[in-house]
């Protein structure tokens, strides 16, 4: 008599049947994900922004009222810690607005 052997999941193992984004819930890293995808979107909109206005690090700094180690940071997109209020005034001066919403 054989034996049969069962496949025990392991926590890392993917269910070819399920989305990524069903992975990255069940390992609990959906929201992580998520933020730091968002926040570089906006980042690389301020970086265009910037560009079409040639408007250099420097500049973009002083029209946000802050240095341009923070501009540093909030473009960088393995810093994952910038407030609302930063990326308020990081997209007034070029120009546009910061729209956030609840879905």
């Amino acid at each position: 008599m054989t034996k049969r052997k069962t496949s025990k999941k392991r926590k890392g193992s993917i269910d070819r049947s399920e989305t990524f984004d069903e992975f990255l819930a069940k390992e609990g890293l959906l929201a992580e994900t998520e933020d730091a995808a968002i926040k570089e979107i906006i980042a690389d909109q301020i970086k265009v922004a910037m560009h079409d206005q040639h408007l250099s690090k420097s500049a973009m700094a002083a029209r946000m009222k802050t240095s341009r180690r923070q501009l540093d940071r909030l473009l960088d997109p393995k810093t994952p810690s910038v407030t609302l209020a930063t990326l308020r005034r990081a997209a007034s001066a070029v120009g546009r607005n910061l729209r956030v919403e609840l879905e």
